[in-house]
Parts: C-alpha cells; sequence; structure tokens
C-alpha cells in the first residue's frame, strides 16, 4: 500500500543512508522500523528466532548481538571507551 509520510529531514536523512548502507531499499528498511516498533518480527523471521549457524552474526550469553570473524582475522577486543568513540565517528562521518 502506498502512503505519504512527512518526515523530518534529519530523520530521512538517517534512514535513507541506513538503507543505502545495507544496499536495500527505503521502503525495507522503514517497514523493519515500522514492524519493530509494532513489536513484529522483521520480515521473513520468527518471533525469538536465532540467527542461522552458517550467520555470522551470534547471540551473546545476555542476549546481545555480535558478529564473529574469519578464523585468520586480525582483530583484538575493544573497550567500551573504544566503541563509543568508533560510534561517534561514524555518526559525524555521515
Amino acid at each position: 500500500m502506498k502512503t505519504t509520510l512527512d518526515l523530518p529531514d534529519d530523520l530521512f536523512r538517517d534512514v535513507k543512508l541506513r538503507a543505502v548502507a545495507q544496499g536495500r531499499t527505503l521502503r525495507d528498511v522503514v517497514a523493519d522500523f515500522l514492524r519493530q516498533g509494532l513489536g513484529q518480527t522483521l520480515a521473513g523471521a520468527s518471533p525469538g528466532a536465532l540467527p542461522v549457524a552458517s550467520s555470522r552474526v551470534e547471540l551473546g550469553a545476555g542476549g546481545l548481538p555480535y558478529i564473529r570473524c574469519h578464523p585468520q582475522t586480525n582483530v583484538s577486543p575493544l573497550s567500551l571507551q573504544d566503541l563509543l568513540a568508533l560510534e561517534q565517528q561514524a555518526l559525524f562521518h555521515f
């Protein structure tokens, strides 16, 4: 169904940037946000579904998702401060 929404410019820009970054359509990203806001599942997912075994995304003990790296990847743990700094960098580079 088609509809028209009057969104604040900054909100529209953020959603559009996310859609581009994820290689998805604006329509799909907005639909997923609305489903999440209504407490529904994302398209194609069942309620409480865990990521598939072949996925690089897993749920940690606290229920938060994390991304598994390739075994050959040179990585080191980041502190909360480092993660927050990276988040701030990413937010201000868009």
